[in-house]
């Protein structure tokens, strides 16, 4: 039975997942309290750039079970299931702002007039959906509201394909019906086998903070062994392929590079170090995972300077600012801490990424040169920095870089290209935990 869903927020999380569940065959309204964005989107205009996206939206749209609604009040009632898929970021102290969502439940909560079943996708602390669950009975009390804590395993740049191939369905509710209800509108992924979990509130919150963390802990980790190789003249490459031959360990996120970044992994492991305070738990795994990743952009900078000298006056070409590949998404990308640091070391920087240049527009201004033409971007630069590991720098046409520069250097910090190739093309080349 198709249900009728209305998603609030369409951010990346909020419009990858009204897309699939409109794919699934329900109706699904999606509105935002950014009308600018409504606008958009109602125009056939995606305003993130995420593979396959535009196709299941067009598809949705052509058969009327995905539409863009800007009067939020309107899309509320007009729906029987709410999704929750506004932002939660971080405050300065690591602490998770809930502001957004708050203002969503409050929402919820006066402008229903029908029963709802009211779903977390944004990633919250422990006992926030406890406090979803009072809250919308003490400011509702005459209608039936049902909570479940459903949180996303999205990975950016592979999204749509994570969402239709999940390796878990998690499901947070002491609600019987409202379990049947989220086991319904995933019927598609549970006829293809796909685990589910049902748990209380609690756990599945921490589920998605102990999932992230366990993650950046693994990067981490590989990011210092790789430090660790370049003192010793060891290659983490090799290293890491044997490693991920273990089936305890598995090859995957053992990456080495200049620390990871984007909306989740460093906003999730501060926040689960604030929850560890907030219920007097030591975190300090995670304290030192965070602690080890924001200095390992600085040890990118002492690499490259050792390669340079003062980088004052050095003109840098920058393969990538998006945190990832696959992504216009530069949040807390590794790649834009360097080049703030690179543009205060008195460095000037052309800056080339297939998808992200209108993104870094908006943070650097006029601060840098941007190229749509990565070639272009080399000439009479110093040296080449690979800051995301995007595919068409896994093929670079290293005669044509090495006729651009002045100087014949590749800095790799995410292990790209083959090193040995760089050098007899006449290249000085360096990766992180390999040269």
């Amino acid at each position: 039975m198709p249900y009728k869903i209305t998603v609030l927020g369409t951010g990346y999380v909020g419009l990858v997942c009204g897309v699939g569940l409109a794919d699934f065959g329900n109706q699904v309204i999606c509105t935002d309290i950014d009308g600018d964005k409504m606008d958009l989107l109602s125009k056939g205009f995606i305003p993130i750039y995420e593979p396959g996206l535009e196709e299941y939206l067009i598809r949705n749209r052509k058969e009327q079970r995905l539409t863009f609604e800007k009067d939020v009040d309107r899309a509320i009632q007009n729906s029987d299931i709410i999704f929750i898929a506004v932002g939660t970021p971080s405050k300065d102290d690591g602490e998770v702002d809930l502001a957004f969502l708050q203002e969503a439940v409050k929402t919820i909560a006066n402008k229903s007039t029908t029963p709802k079943t009211v779903v977390t996708k944004s990633t919250v602390p422990v006992g926030t959906n406890r406090w979803i669950e009072e809250t919308l009975k003490e400011q509702n009390p005459n209608i039936p509201f049902s909570v479940v804590s459903n949180p996303e395993f999205l990975r950016e740049g592979k999204a749509m394909y994570d969402f239709f191939h999940p390796d878990k369905i998690v499901i947070g509710t002491d609600d019987q019906k409202a379990q049947k209800t989220m086991q319904e509108i995933y019927r598609p992924l549970y006829l293809l086998n796909t685990p589910f979990i049902f748990c209380n509130y609690e756990t599945a919150e921490l589920i998605k903070y102990a999932n992230n963390a366990f993650l950046a802990t693994k990067i981490t980790f590989i990011n210092q062994i790789a430090n660790l190789c370049d003192e010793i003249g060891a290659d983490v490459n090799i290293i890491a392929k044997a490693m991920g031959m273990d089936g305890r360990i598995s090859p995957k996120f053992l990456h080495p590079g200049p620390g990871f970044g984007g909306s989740c992994f460093p906003k999730d492991t501060r926040a689960l170090i604030k929850i560890g305070e907030h219920y007097d738990t030591d975190m300090s795994l995670v304290r030192e995972v965070v602690r080890i990743n924001e200095k390992q952009r600085s040890r990118m900078i002492e690499k490259l300077e050792r390669l340079l000298g003062s980088l004052q006056g050095k003109k840098i070409c920058a393969l990538g600012i998006a945190f990832k590949a696959e992504t216009d998404d530069i949040r807390e990308s590794p790649a834009v801490d360097i080049i703030k640091i690179l543009l205060q070391k008195g460095a000037q920087v052309n800056l080339h990424d297939p998808q992200a240049l209108e993104n870094a527009k908006k943070l650097f201004e006029n601060a840098v040169n941007y190229y749509e033409d990565m070639y272009q971007a080399m000439k009479d630069c110093d040296a080449i920095v690979i800051l995301t590991e995007w595919n068409a720098y896994r093929n670079l046409a290293l005669e044509k870089a090495k006729s651009l520069l002045k100087q014949k250097i590749i800095f790799d910090t995410r292990n790209v290209l083959d090193p040995e190739t760089c050098h007899q093309t006449g290249f000085l080349y360096e990766g992180v935990g390999r040269r």
